[in-house]
């Protein structure tokens, strides 16, 4: 990437590192030797080299450690050393994981790890276990525990304490890769996107706020890789640029919360340009009739997505309403007959969540000139 004729330099997420030191962990616990540099393979089917920081082999216990690279990205954990130390786990345990020292514990509700678990997240952990089955043979019953120097202090410069994860960092990482946070040089990157996708004649493009989304909003349209826009959290970005130069049929995928933000009329969808508005989406749940007993446990919410699963408890869906004020958002920056659009929301597995419809952007609402609808109530 390029942000004012400088090279950005990519970087590795914690969940990199951390599966690549578990591989060589593993290697060691069954060898006795650790492979130096060690591979791991990503999501995507990169396969970085790792060298090692440090390295242990004890009686039944072996442990590796690697210095996280951010690249050119202002990450606060750029320079932390991450451990894995991998022991023989129960018989049929499988892989399990466990919270070192500086990795948080989940303590509250509304993430995509239970109550009690390490703040391992769920891609990381499968990269973990593929490193370890590469070195294992098959031999799948190990206990995988990840370290941070220092991460109880770094985790005070990220919003885990808020989100109720105690004790240390977050091991994340959808892609495996640190894109370097140049709002010039991604937004201009969409562009171009948009500028081939027009040139290919494509009368249809999806902007996705993640790999989740982008994956599921391919095969929910079955739509070629061109037609992809690496949109992220810079919705605005690609809306005035498709304005001025358009395309018949627009679509924005994304999760939960960053659509909820859309729907609350932000249109940077960055942790650091703000947090999705507990209290609006409780509103728009009273709207809809939600008794004031429900929109009060809503905006007492640890997340977004607790407060989706709140109101899923008590029949209501919130999806479909927050689809609507999504495209609303959205619509008011494209504002022409010449382009339809469609917002699709996905949960954290990909799984369809709701929609609201292609429309034409000179429209007041998305196929509906008449007042929002109420949320849909589950029976």
């Amino acid at each position: 990437m390029e942000a004012d004729g400088k090279n950005l330099r990519r970087g590795w997420t914690t969940g990199t590192c951390a599966a690549a030191a578990a591989k060589a962990a593993c290697a060691a616990l069954l060898t006795g030797r650790f492979p130096d540099p060690v591979d791991v393979g990503l999501p995507g089917g990169q396969r970085p080299a790792f060298a090692l920081a440090g390295e242990e082999l004890g009686r039944d216990f072996a442990r590796a450690a690697i210095i996280k690279d951010a690249g050119d990205d202002p990450d606060v954990t750029h320079g932390a050393l991450i451990s894995s130390t991998v022991r023989r786990g129960v018989p049929g345990a499988g892989i399990t994981f466990k919270a070192g020292r500086g990795v948080g514990t989940v303590t509250r509700p509304g993430l995509p790890l239970g109550i009690g678990e390490p703040s391992i997240n769920p891609v990381p952990r499968q990269m973990i276990a593929a490193a370890i089955a590469e070195v294992s043979g098959g031999e799948g019953d190990f206990e995988v525990e990840i370290s941070v120097a220092d991460g109880e202090k770094i985790a005070e410069k990220t919003l885990n304490g808020r989100l109720g994860i105690l004790g240390g960092i977050s091991i994340l990482g959808t892609t495996g890769i640190v894109i370097p946070f140049s709002c010039a040089a991604w937004v201009h990157s969409i562009w171009r996107g948009i500028d081939v996708s027009r040139a290919e004649g494509l009368t249809h493009v999806a902007g996705s706020t993640g790999m989740t989304s982008e994956t599921a909003v391919q095969k929910y349209h079955d739509l070629p890789d061109v037609a992809l826009l690496d949109m992220g959290d810079f919705v605005g970005g690609m809306l005035k640029y498709l304005k001025t130069h358009p395309v018949p049929r627009v679509t924005i995928a994304g999760g939960v919360a960053k659509m909820t933000k859309l729907a609350q009329g932000m249109l940077d969808l960055h942790s650091k340009r703000g947090l999705a508005d507990l209290d609006g989406l409780a509103k728009v749940a009273a709207d809809a009739g939600a008794s004031d007993h429900l929109a009060g446990r809503i905006r007492m919410a640890n997340t977004v997505l607790h407060a989706f699963e709140i109101a899923a408890e008590d029949g209501l869906e919130l999806g479909p309403a927050i689809a609507a004020l999504a495209w609303q958002t959205a619509a008011k920056v494209l504002g022409t007959a010449e382009i339809s659009l469609e917002i699709l929301i996905f949960d954290r597995q990909g799984n369809f969540v709701a929609e609201a419809p292609f429309t034409p952007t000179d429209h007041a609402r998305p196929s509906d000139p008449g007042p929002l609808p109420p949320l849909n109530r589950r029976t």
